[in-house]
């Protein structure tokens, strides 16, 4: 049985952290959350909560890493609505923070595993859904680490920390979300960095020990403000919470 009323999001990385801040304040707009979670214990726990709050969740079973799972996971989604409004692509993975000097492919690859490939992964598998919509939206959750202007500012901690995999991993995802909001422009695609770049500021999340100063709702301000978009929203950004990041 389908669902053609409601609001539709599928998160990834649905089960802690922005994920389900995000799930949590769209749950609250009366959506249909397909909460994305790659351990599926977490996964279902988390939706309980959530259902418990009020929230319609379906939790999907969903490794960004795997094509089956991926696969898996369109079925699912299939079987509860014919088409999704929103895609986010929250799943990430900060890596081990090997320099430079010590990266080696391997480690790279890992990142990007989950990071870039990922993203691409889903949004290839989701399009038909997507573009059975009205008029959907597509956001990448990146970070100002992929921005060439903060990494190159000395005034940016980023600036003085010297990783290769994620970093370069979000400025790939950057440009992933541009080419598509360019060829696809039926379809809404835009990135979000989790805090406040003039300000410099981050948001407080497992994948940084919560050393962050920003809340997790903070964080999400920007994810929601654009899952909310209408038609005549933006693509092909990059924001925060405060407004446009420089690339």
């Amino acid at each position: 049985m389908t669902n053609s009323e409601q609001t539709s999001v599928l998160i990834t990385g649905g089960n802690k952290g922005l994920g389900l801040e995000t799930a949590r304040r769209l749950g609250e707009q009366g959506w249909t959350i397909f909460l994305g979670s790659r351990d599926e214990r977490r996964g279902r726990a988390a939706a309980d909560k959530l259902s418990d709050g009020g929230a319609n969740v379906v939790m999907v079973p969903l490794d960004v890493t795997s094509d089956e799972s991926v696969t898996d996971a369109v079925r699912l989604v299939r079987e509860h609505t014919d088409r999704l409004d929103v895609l986010i692509n929250n799943a990430g993975t900060p890596g081990k923070g090997i320099t430079p000097v010590d990266a080696t492919a391997d480690e790279i690859h890992s990142v990007y595993d989950t990071n870039v490939y990922g993203p691409v992964r889903v949004t290839h598998a989701f399009l038909p859904l997507l573009q059975a919509a009205d008029h959907p939206r597509v956001v990448m959750v990146s970070s100002a680490g992929g921005s060439f202007a903060v990494v190159t500012d000395p005034q940016q901690a980023v600036s003085k920390m010297h990783e290769l995999a994620y970093t370069s991993s979000k400025a790939a995802l950057n440009m992933i979300t541009i080419r598509y909001a360019q060829a696809i422009p039926q379809v809404k695609f835009n990135c979000i960095t989790p805090g406040e770049v003039a300000n410099h500021k981050f948001t407080a999340t497992d994948m940084n020990n919560h050393t962050g100063q920003l809340t997790v709702t903070e964080g999400t301000d920007p994810i929601v403000k654009l899952a909310l978009s209408d038609a005549d929203g933006p693509t092909g950004t990059f924001t925060d919470r405060l407004g446009p990041v420089a690339w």
